[in-house]
């Protein structure tokens, strides 16, 4: 039986090597981008790949959510990858911090990965797997936090952490398991070129912490790479 999976932010980077590596994995592949006419790579891709679906989504516009909801009733989702995010200017001193710039990415990346899952929680209910993913990233950790700086980000990530322990707990006893994944240091516009490892590798090992993912690992902070990260 083929297994389905949605990701947000496909566009580009860890989102666009996803819908490759799940495509490549034999998965129907529903892939949002929230600009489909310059998602260049994602639309060719597609036309390759016919397990692709292409879904225009802005993950921060209500009506968008709601409709591709309507657009997917009844088709069930096995696992739901909530990666679309932003990182938001860098390297502002507290001076610099913009009240607005702040709400716009703790939008995207903290309120935008609940809505989604509520939206599409009756196609999990129906799916096989019954999974959640939401990308995280170690810049959330307060432990892991020596160094400051990167305010609007690392309290962005920080709070998406709350929403997968509490979405961890709520959906429990539906059998659907949540987690939060970091993805590394990767290659790609959002992490530079001075990055260490690549969207590939990342990817895919993001894809075996999903995959082993159980009641153990239910609403825990994972790397890439298999280990626990501190809240």
């Amino acid at each position: 039986m083929t297994s389905t999976v949605l990701i947000t932010g496909c566009n580009r980077g860890l989102g666009l090597e996803m819908a490759r590596q799940y495509a490549h994995e034999g998965w129907q592949v529903h892939a949002c981008a929230r600009d489909l006419d310059s998602a260049i790579e994602l639309k060719a891709l597609a036309q390759n790949q016919t397990s692709i679906t292409l879904h225009q989504l802005d993950v921060a516009d209500d009506n968008q959510i709601s409709a591709l909801a309507s657009q997917l009733s009844g088709t069930a989702i096995d696992l739901l990858i909530n990666n679309a995010g932003v990182y938001g200017p860098k390297g502002l001193s507290l001076d610099q911090l913009d009240r607005q710039t702040w709400l716009d990415v703790l939008n995207i990346n903290t309120v935008s990965p609940l809505m989604v899952v509520r939206a599409f929680l009756p196609n999990l209910r129906n799916g096989a797997m019954k999974k959640v993913a939401i990308l995280s990233s170690k810049m959330g950790s307060l432990e892991d936090n020596t160094s400051g700086g990167s305010h609007i980000y690392r309290s962005g990530k920080a709070a998406v952490n709350q929403v997968v322990k509490s979405l961890s707990i709520d959906l429990a006893g539906e059998g659907i398991q949540t987690v939060a994944l970091h993805p590394g240091w990767v290659l790609t516009d959002m992490g530079g070129p001075n990055a260490l490892i690549t969207a590939n590798q990342s990817v895919g090992g993001m894809r075996r912490v999903i995959e082993r993912l159980n009641d153990a690992t239910n609403g825990k902070f994972i790397a890439y790479d298999g280990q626990i990260i501190p809240w």
